[in-house]
């Protein structure tokens, strides 16, 4: 069952998939698409045509422009923007009003399990990887590694995480295939070869 609170708004047209929570003042646009056991905190906007994945969390105030890609189980934290015009402007050279048919939207691709942290920007069009976290308050302007921690702004990496959400702890021996890495709290192992991370086979 999907519970929407009364004040949200849910265009004809968007598909919201069982077991997900629309809050206040939500407003989720026509052609959208959320999977199933969501969070759509209040205040948060899905533009025409978005994918959200299953058991996502979009936190409050976020702002998901057309036409980017979440997929399933990814966190968006209180704020975040994603954007989708690469030469943003409100008119024309010779001053008309731009409309939709004059600018191209390109988007933000997140990959399964990714965490993008409050009042980050991902600058589109950018990939951000798998399990990858984009730090508090960054701005992402490149493609996200798979496992990569980035911040600043503009971001930068800044070590590897595992799918837990911890920080990986570089191992004091290399395995013949590259560097290993080890999460902490879980015990996973993780091989990093040529700027790549992967999960160690057990």
């Amino acid at each position: 069952m999907v519970r929407n609170h009364p004040t949200a708004e849910i265009e004809a047209g968007a598909m919201i998939g069982d077991g997900t929570v629309v809050w206040q003042y939500a407003h989720v646009r026509e052609g959208a698409q959320v999977g199933r056991d969501c969070i759509v905190g209040r205040g948060v906007y899905i533009g025409p045509g978005v994918r959200v994945g299953d058991r996502c969390k979009i936190q409050n105030y976020a702002l998901v422009y057309e036409p980017a890609v979440l997929a399933d189980g990814v966190f968006v934290g209180p704020a975040v923007v994603f954007t989708n015009d690469l030469n943003p402007r409100a008119i024309t050279p010779d001053g008309r009003l731009k409309g939709a048919d004059d600018w191209i939207a390109v988007g933000v691709t997140v990959e399964t399990g990714a965490s993008i942290g409050a009042r980050a920007v991902c600058v589109a069009p950018i990939r951000i990887g798998a399990w990858a976290i984009v730090a508090a308050g960054a701005v992402a302007v490149r493609d996200v590694p798979d496992y990569a921690v980035v911040a600043g702004v503009p971001a930068r990496q800044i070590g590897w995480v595992g799918e837990a959400g911890h920080r990986l702890k570089q191992e004091t021996y290399s395995t013949g295939e590259g560097t290993a890495w080890l999460c902490p709290v879980t015990g996973a192992r993780y091989v990093e070869s040529e700027g790549r991370l992967r999960r160690s086979e057990p």
